[in-house]
């Protein structure tokens, strides 16, 4: 089967930054994608290259089996959100009016849905919308275009939690009742993880996780208390972030099994799953110390 998204390689450079370097995935789709990172991770710059708004110094990127640049029949199955999106001197209405000529699924009922939902008045000039007001026309226009590859790029900027949800809810509805393949950039990940279906995380321009998100819950563990104790229960064991106070210790280590968890109830310790927000920062880590790292879950 033919991967919707395929990077091999990919390397940008600037002048006095690289920005990306070696980065190679596979997405198919369907799905939901998250692409994770900190802010200047590098995840806009390969957002960007996705959708053809900026080449590579070097590798590939392949879309729906064909390269994006200069590529009209696929830039039309294909929408990208932008955080910074800058729009025309439109009004609302006229924006998406203009959207709907150039993709070909366009869902007028419900880009008017959505417009109600996050209250965008349609004769307004977008350059008077406030910050948040922009973000929601840009998730109007993602959702509605009900393209088959669809790019947001942390794309909420100014919403409130509650429009932010309300993104998320129809996300959902929309994936489940029109399947494409999304591929979501986020530093809000704890708001996100359920969503999931796929993580790809970068850190300092390298792929540093890319694995099912399932595999991943569930897959580091924190482990503390007694510090003889914790020892007992880890030895043996690769760990990560070893924190000690006193005779407390708390390590983390990959993933536990039944038994595991018996013998550490046993000893008295305290036993978490991390969260994927909490395993980005612990790979960021890794990746750190060892840059050439690449850890699958």
């Amino acid at each position: 089967m033919t991967a919707t998204i395929s990077v091999t390689g990919l390397t940008r450079r600037y002048r006095n930054h690289l920005a990306l370097h070696d980065v190679t995935f596979d997405i198919e789709g369907p799905s939901i994608t998250g692409l994770l990172g900190r802010n200047g991770a590098g995840k806009t710059t390969l957002l960007r290259i996705v959708a053809a708004q900026e080449r590579p110094s070097a590798g590939q990127v392949l879309v729906l089996g064909a390269s994006p640049i200069e590529n009209d029949a696929i830039l039309r199955r294909m929408v990208f959100v932008r955080e910074d999106q800058v729009f025309p001197d439109f009004t609302v209405g006229h924006a998406l009016k203009v959207a709907s000529w150039f993709y070909p699924n366009w869902s007028g009922e419900l880009a008017e849905t959505l417009t109600g939902e996050f209250d965008l008045p349609t004769d307004r000039a977008i350059k008077r919308l406030s910050r948040g007001m922009r973000s929601a026309l840009s998730i109007v226009i993602g959702l509605a275009a009900r393209a088959e590859v669809t790019l947001f790029d942390e794309p909420y900027a100014g919403l409130d939690a509650v429009a932010r949800q309300l993104f998320y809810d129809r996300l959902l509805v929309e994936y489940a009742e029109h399947p494409r393949t999304v591929l979501l950039s986020t530093h809000l990940i704890n708001e996100v993880a359920g969503l999931l279906e796929r993580v790809v995380m970068i850190d300092r321009g390298r792929v540093i996780l890319d694995a099912a998100a399932d595999d991943i819950r569930g897959a580091f563990t924190t482990v503390s208390g007694p510090t003889t104790a914790v020892e007992e229960l880890v030895a043996g064991r690769p760990t990560w972030d070893r924190r000690q106070i006193a005779s407390q210790e708390s390590v983390v280590v990959g993933a536990l099994d039944d038994g595991d968890r018996i013998r550490a109830r046993d000893l008295h310790l305290s036993v978490e799953s991390l969260s994927l927000q909490q395993v980005m920062v612990h790979a960021s880590g890794r990746a750190a110390e060892e840059p050439q790292e690449r850890t699958s879950a």
